[in-house]
């Protein structure tokens, strides 16, 4: 593998909705450059960025995996990112470490809702986008669909630099727009080869069209070219090229692309522009980081190779017999391999072994790498994704990766008795390797909870677990923390006696419950006067009332907000002690409380969900179902709208799966807890039952 300098690497993002065939692309693109030796696709399970055995299996892209092409003596890094929303925290990292994205639109599904989301981030990110009409070989495509689709549906920036000649089992060759030439392929073809040739007459019409549409784009975004266009002068290809190059960092246009990676039809032309057309590493604007750990000021980091090293890990993963692999992007400066690095985020050092380059699952050790590169390297003692990688000299953080927050949650608990040590330990690893998958332990309620970004996140999550760490998780609707409080007050006596022989136990209280307002907690108050109950057992009933109302009185819920006040009771001078007072506490609450007007508290999100218009009323009926107030409904520029409600907890159980179905793909939400609320009479009843159910067959 030749050294390459920051000014001869690319690093692209290959991004784009689930099945538009961004995986078959990147392998396509590394075999044709001859970087990879084998072309491989994701039917056959043997595609180069598609080697986990649960992306195999299942015939998607899972994780991001990384990939280069060598091309006019430049280094492409191609990222190939996931493009199921379920796996969107894997290409918002691939986003993260690149300098340019490659939107892939299937030619004859056109854009798609992964589509919009993949091309929005870049924006976001600045980054200059290019696309590409993939699939351009199969039956029903259309590249008007995809132009006219991208021009309705994203941008009408969106220019085509070629223009394919035949679609579907007639396309076979491309109209080259800056070249002036027709690429026409040779059947059978490993590698895009084909014969270059003038343009047909046949498409003469067709070339002119689109030719005089691509230079008055190009012309409209630069002032010297605007004036030569207008002048009726010729633009020269370079002229037009760098001005292109330009107007994409500015994101002003944004090239269109066609071909075929099954057959590599297109290819050769495709890594051309990219070299061409998408900015080089050093190019790259400077990046601000936080000095130090603390991160009291910030400093530019620029792709020198004299500057101090710094690097980011986008993306960990692990490997069966060789652990952890750190995926990294090098900012500054130049790593050699055994070079021993500092990890500003945690404070320690690390030792870069055995650096390499990812080809695929395949590792190619090499010697140094330079700014803008891409590398990995396995075994790194603690160090984790987004995690920065500089010099003990000049210690610092880039600015971590913001991946979305999980939206579905399960509680998962061992199948097998004796694992849930091994549960653990699994689910941990998992959350080192997905930084969007993440898990804790509800001490309240006692069970384990994993959270994801969609259902077959957390399906796939499992799947790994079985197979790398040996332990099966099942997963089960969490249970909700409910809370009990009281609406009246009443008084009453808690009387403790017992005598089995020799010295007994005694304790007498008399207690007040009364309601207070929701948020104010707990309160106890000492009215005792005269000494009816010595003042060292008075704690004594305080702490047993504390744990009676830790289980409550309706279904075994923590109750809340109340004042109790004990002012009598009586004591003996040999039989009475704390425990005996506790324990007269604990009745007091139970007589009590039942009195008070017991009532089942349910915790609320407050939630906002962004909606197409055209959606609007299913959303709206759908959080209505769910026992949901409206708090307001605003519009959002691009015909949508902005839902604030607040719902129960407990129907926000899947809400992401419904709201994805329901919108198709185009709905969002975020979710905040908002606070208690009394649960209606008729949902309480329910959960009363259910849990007196539960609490019966343990023998509570």
């Amino acid at each position: 593998m030749r050294e390459y300098k920051s000014q001869d690497i690319r690093n692209i993002a290959v991004v784009g909705h689930g099945a538009s065939g961004k995986t078959t692309l990147v392998d396509a693109l590394a075999f044709v450059s001859g970087a990879s030796r084998r072309h491989g696709s994701v039917k056959d399970g043997n595609a180069l960025t598609d080697f986990d055995p649960e992306e195999t299996a299942r015939g998607f892209s899972i994780g991001l995996a990384c990939g280069h092409a060598e091309w006019m003596d430049t280094k492409i890094n191609l990222l190939d990112t996931p493009g199921y929303s379920d796996f969107q925290g894997e290409a918002i990292a691939g986003l993260t470490a690149a300098d340019g994205a490659l939107v892939v639109v299937s030619a004859t599904a056109g854009v798609e809702v992964g589509t919009t989301r993949m091309f929005n981030e870049a924006i976001e990110r600045k980054d200059p986008v290019l696309f590409v009409a993939s699939m351009m070989d199969k039956e029903h495509a259309s590249f008007d669909g995809v132009l006219d689709g991208i021009k309705s549906s994203l941008n009408t920036g969106v220019i085509p630099v070629e223009v394919p000649i035949g679609e579907g089992a007639e396309f076979h060759g491309i109209l080259n727009l800056f070249d002036k030439k027709a690429h026409i392929f040779k059947r059978g073809t490993k590698s895009g080869e084909y014969d270059e040739v003038d343009i047909p007459a046949e498409h003469q019409a067709l070339f002119d069209k689109y030719y005089e549409q691509l230079i008055e784009g190009i012309a409209a975004t630069d002032d010297i070219l605007l004036e030569k266009y207008l002048g009726g002068e010729q633009i020269d290809r370079a002229d037009a090229l760098n001005a292109m190059k330009e107007a994409m960092k500015r994101q002003e246009l944004f090239p269109l692309f066609c071909c075929s990676s099954d057959l590599t039809y297109g290819t050769q032309a495709l890594l051309t522009k990219i070299v061409e057309l998408m900015p080089s590493a050093f190019e790259m604007e400077e990046l601000h980081a936080f000095v130090g750990a603390e991160g009291d000021h910030t400093v530019e980091i620029h792709a020198d190779d004299k500057g101090p090293f710094v690097a980011h890990v986008f993306k960990t993963h692990s490997e069966p017999h060789v652990g952890d692999v750190s995926f990294f992007r090098i900012f500054s400066g130049t790593l050699t391999n055994g070079m021993e690095v500092y990890n500003a985020t945690r404070g320690h050092t690390e030792k870069m072994t055995h650096l390499a380059i990812p080809q695929g699952k395949d590792r190619i050790e090499v010697q140094i790498l330079h700014p803008g590169d891409i590398g990995c390297v396995a075994k790194l003692r603690n160090s984790h994704t987004n995690d920065t990688l500089s010099t003990r000299e000049h210690p610092v953080r880039l600015p971590e990766i913001a991946f979305p927050e999980p939206r579905v949650v399960y509680a998962v608990h061992a199948a097998a008795r004796g694992e849930e040590e091994k549960l653990q330990q699994g689910l941990h690893r998992l959350h080192d390797e997905d930084a969007c998958f993440q898990t804790h332990y509800n001490a309240e309620t006692h069970e384990t909870i994993v959270a994801g970004l969609g259902e077959r996140h957390l399906d796939v999550a499992m799947a790994r677990l079985k197979r790398h760490y040996g332990v099966t998780g099942e997963l089960r609707k969490p249970q909700i923390a409910y809370r009990e409080t009281i609406l009246a007050k009443s008084e009453g006596q808690g009387r403790h006696r017992k005598q089995s022989g020799g010295k007994g136990q005694f304790g007498d209280c008399w207690v007040r419950m009364s309601p207070t307002s929701r948020g104010a907690g707990y309160n106890f108050v000492n009215a005792v006067v005269g000494g009816a109950i010595p003042s060292k057992f008075i704690p004594a009933v305080d702490r047993g009332v504390q744990e009676a109302s830790a289980r409550g009185v309706l279904a075994g819920y923590p109750m809340v907000d109340f004042t109790v006040e004990v002012f009598d009771g009586s004591y003996h001078s040999v039989d009475s002690n704390e425990m005996s007072f506790k324990l007269a506490g604990i009745l007091a609450f139970k007589t009590v409380a039942q009195k008070c007007r017991p009532v089942l508290l349910e915790p609320l999100d407050e939630i906002d969900v962004m909606t197409p218009d055209v959606y609007l009323g299913d959303v709206l009926g759908d959080i209505s179902a769910r026992r949901g107030h409206i708090l307001g409904t605003d519009p959002v520029p691009g015909g949508k709208s902005k839902v604030r409600a607040v719902v129960p907890q407990g129907e926000m159980h899947l809400y992401a799966t419904d709201l994805f179905s329901k919108t198709h793909g185009h709905g969002m939400f975020a979710q905040r807890f908002k606070g208690y609320e009394q649960m209606p009479a008729e949902a309480s009843q329910r959960i009363v039952a259910e849990n007196r159910g539960t609490r019966e067959a343990a023998g509570e």
